[in-house]
């Protein structure tokens, strides 16, 4: 991609309402744009991250057998009135009235939609289990919208039902889930707490909370350093300063976290609301047991930046990096241009992600742009160069002249 011909352009300014570290730098760099309060547009480049974080969420459900669909996101209000789900006490879904029929809602999550649809595949213990999964947009009528893209009203969701006949079976799917969950967020650049959290009204059970330690974080859990066991709040029955009841290695220390994916065993609440019963072996009726599972990829990349940045700017992960290197040509020397064009085709030509700073600017502008941006590699085209190129890496203080080769051979994949 040239950068010239870019839609955005960084900025230095950005609104004095935009607190959090990645709001303010998801800004500048033009990842984001901030249509009111809980409503931001991704932009070309923060488009690209969100996909790949996409992605890598869709590459582990598909390896834990998660079949993907898309669910409305209109839904009909007498679907929640049966799980008594339409009226809840933060009035959390927005609701609109429908001339000559009646009132509809915005889809806050899919327990819902997903159990009636399964009524009609679902019907023998030969059906089951079964997972879908979907990434689609959800509405939430958040009151404390804040903190960038981390916290919103609107915003794309990855969502997983599991389906089983017993609860031994949805447990072994369970820690499959938990497990691809982790993959998730280590592939994406972070590394993750599983915080024991209430099951609410569907369980007695814990459910689980991927909680990321950062002080831009409004969670706060207790946890122990050596065995990485931990607790919200809303369960904890360790204290800061005892000793870890797990494994009495460390003391329990408190800290400010983001909570940037969830697991919920759902047990047999909505099929037996909905009515969702299988025939077992024995010809006796059961209702199917579930469990919901939720990634917002949104949430996670607003907490990449909370995570990986520095004053100047992002730091992203090569995994989900807009780009892979950011190619830039310093001066206006006929033959440096005529180079930096020649590596840029060439990289592209051999599938390269490459963001080439062409445009007719001062050195330090662009290197300022660069380290905003946040590209994990910078490969640098100047006189000073010669016929090698200076490449740095976003988190090395130094950078190396390496030759046309090596740098081809390094970003090729094809």
């Amino acid at each position: 991609m040239l950068q010239s011909k870019l839609f955005t352009k960084t900025s230095r300014n950005v609104s004095a309402d935009e607190v959090s570290v990645n709001a303010r730098f998801l800004t500048q760099a033009g990842f984001i744009d901030k249509q009111m309060a809980g409503a931001y547009s991704f932009l070309p480049l923060g488009l690209r991250v969100h996909r790949k974080i996409e992605q890598i969420i869709r590459q582990e459900m598909d390896a834990i057998g998660g079949e993907e669909l898309l669910m409305t996101s209109l839904q009909p209000k007498e679907l929640w009135e049966v799980t008594k789900r339409w009226d809840t006490p933060e009035q959390i879904m927005y609701k609109f009235e429908q001339a000559g029929s009646s009132d509809v809602g915005l889809a806050w999550t899919h327990e819902e939609p997903i159990t009636r649809i399964a009524k009609r595949f679902i019907s023998s213990y030969r059906d089951l289990p079964r997972y879908v999964y979907q990434l689609q947009t959800k509405f939430r009528h958040e009151p404390r919208a804040k903190s960038g893209i981390i916290r919103l009203r609107e915003f794309v969701m990855k969502d997983l039902y599991s389906f089983h006949a017993t609860e031994a079976d949805l447990d072994l799917y369970y820690e499959q889930a938990k497990q691809a969950y982790l993959n998730v967020f280590s592939r994406c650049g972070l590394e993750t707490m599983v915080v024991e959290a209430s099951g609410g009204a569907f369980t007695k059970k814990y459910s689980h909370e991927f909680q990321v330690l950062t002080e831009a974080g409004e969670d706060r859990v207790i946890y122990c350093s050596s065995c990485k066991y931990a607790q919200n709040h809303e369960v904890a029955k360790g204290k800061v300063g005892e000793q870890c009841s797990a494994c009495g290695q460390d003391k329990f220390k408190e800290g400010k976290c983001v909570e940037v994916g969830n697991i919920f065993k759902l047990g047999t609440k909505f099929s037996e609301d909905f009515k969702l019963y299988y025939t077992a072996e024995d010809g006796s009726p059961k209702p199917v047991v579930m469990a919901s599972y939720g990634i917002g990829p949104g949430r996670v990349m607003g907490t990449i930046v909370e995570v990986h940045h520095d004053e100047a700017g992002i730091r992203w992960p090569e995994a989900v990096a807009p780009y892979r290197l950011h190619l830039i040509a310093l001066g206006k020397e006929a033959e440096v241009l005529e180079r930096a064009q020649a590596l840029y085709q060439e990289l592209t030509s051999r599938g390269a992600e490459v963001l080439y700073d062409d445009r007719d600017e001062s050195a330090g502008i662009k290197f300022k742009d660069a380290d905003l941006i946040g590209l994990p590699w910078r490969a640098v085209v100047s006189a000073k160069t010669g016929d090698k190129v200076e490449l740095k890496s976003r988190i090395a203080a130094k950078a190396e002249l390496v030759g046309t080769h090596k740098l081809l051979n390094t970003f090729s994949v094809r």
